[in-house]
């Protein structure tokens, strides 16, 4: 097995372009083609996890923070990241980073979160946008079916929780064949007309390659037309932070504890206690201030989250309890979905949860 194997299986699990913009994910340092040791998951991929990872006869490291964020512009080990990359790239260990390709997963770190603190129901609190596309082309009748069933396994026709999704129009193409042509249906010089179906599917943005590949591959006219159109619809089962139920209302502060020690935080920032009990929570992993607006519109009566600024708790407007349980505690338990997966799909390597502590914060 190759890294490239192991790279194959975390993109079908937490596809690439999931991934926020802003975001430096996929495979950072090493050569895909390199054949695997063991793999060692950790949180952040820093010089004291490469040492463990050399340990432990590891020779790729899939970490959720990318210890590459922003451009370098020379590697001389000057600080924590370089020294990172240099000592990997001395012993031949590649890094992998999932980071916000995972943040957008329903099965992620929100999830995670969700989970541990036993919400009902969970569902996506910020749907992705502008990620689904349609395509729309002419088929022979003959061939509709075929085709759809291409497509279909390429990828398209899925939203929601619905798939083999799509619409049809009959109607009637024409076209003529010039001397240079090749054509299946029709003579050469000749109009021609033939009874089509206007096919329409829908599919996520990653997966147009792939269904186009398909469609060329069993179209039966030598020249296919078609178009692509961007859809205003959101992914509702992708997208940032999540939003459920508890089985039973509790007090706000009884919450915060129990906050507290499931997320083992060396303490909790908070805006103004409401009063009120607490059976609707919003939770997102990471940075998410700009998240307050979306978790006050799902009527959640908490919204937990990390990296919370002075002004932010204003916004709460006493309409939802804001809590910062600290960026690394929100995604604490990131590390042991992403080992857990790999173990489930890789048999013959072993999978190691890292032992280090990366997280940088301590309290008093």
């Amino acid at each position: 097995m190759t890294i490239r194997d192991v790279i194959n299986i975390l993109e079908e699990w937490a596809p690439l372009p999931y991934a926020e913009d802003f975001d430096n994910v996929g495979l950072l340092v090493g050569d895909a083609s390199t054949n695997l040791t063991n793999i060692l998951v950790t949180h952040d991929a820093l010089e004291n996890v490469v040492q463990e990872a050399i340990d432990k006869n590891c020779n790729l490291i899939v970490c959720f923070h990318p210890i590459l964020f922003s451009g370098i512009k020379r590697i001389t080990g000057s600080n924590y990241v370089e020294k990172a990359i240099l000592k990997a790239i001395k012993n031949d260990i590649s890094i992998y980073a999932l980071h916000t390709a995972l943040d957008n997963v329903s099965h992620g770190v929100n999830y995670g979160m969700a989970n541990a603190l036993g919400l009902i129901n969970p569902k996506i609190l910020i749907p992705k946008k502008a990620h689904i596309n349609k395509l729309v082309t002419y088929i022979p009748h003959a061939s509709v079916e075929n085709i759809k069933e291409a497509l279909f396994k390429a990828g398209a026709g899925q939203i929601g929780n619905y798939d083999q999704c799509s619409f049809g129009v009959s109607g009637e193409g024409t076209f003529r064949a010039s001397k240079k042509a090749n054509p299946t249906i029709g003579d050469i010089g000749v109009q021609h007309k033939e009874p089509e179906t206007q096919l329409h599917v829908i599919y996520e943005k990653h997966h147009e390659s792939k269904i186009l590949k398909a469609l060329f591959s069993n179209h039966p006219y030598e020249e296919v037309a078609y178009e692509i159109t961007s859809l205003q619809n959101v992914l509702q089962n992708v997208g940032l932070g999540m939003v459920g139920t508890l089985q039973e209302s509790i007090s706000e502060v009884a919450f915060l504890k129990h906050v507290k020690d499931t997320f083992k935080t060396g303490g909790i920032r908070h805006s103004a206690l409401l009063g009120k009990p607490i059976k609707k929570v919003a939770v997102l992993g990471g940075s998410g201030a700009f998240g307050i607006s979306q978790a006050i519109r799902s009527g959640a009566d908490i919204y937990i989250t990390a990296d919370l600024k002075y002004h932010d708790y204003y916004k709460a407007e006493k309409r939802v309890l804001l809590a910062d349980i600290g960026h690394f505690e929100s995604e604490c338990f990131t590390k042991t979905i992403i080992a857990d997966y790999l173990t489930e799909k890789i048999r013959n390597f072993a999978v190691v949860l890292s032992e280090e502590n990366t997280n940088p914060i301590n309290y008093l």
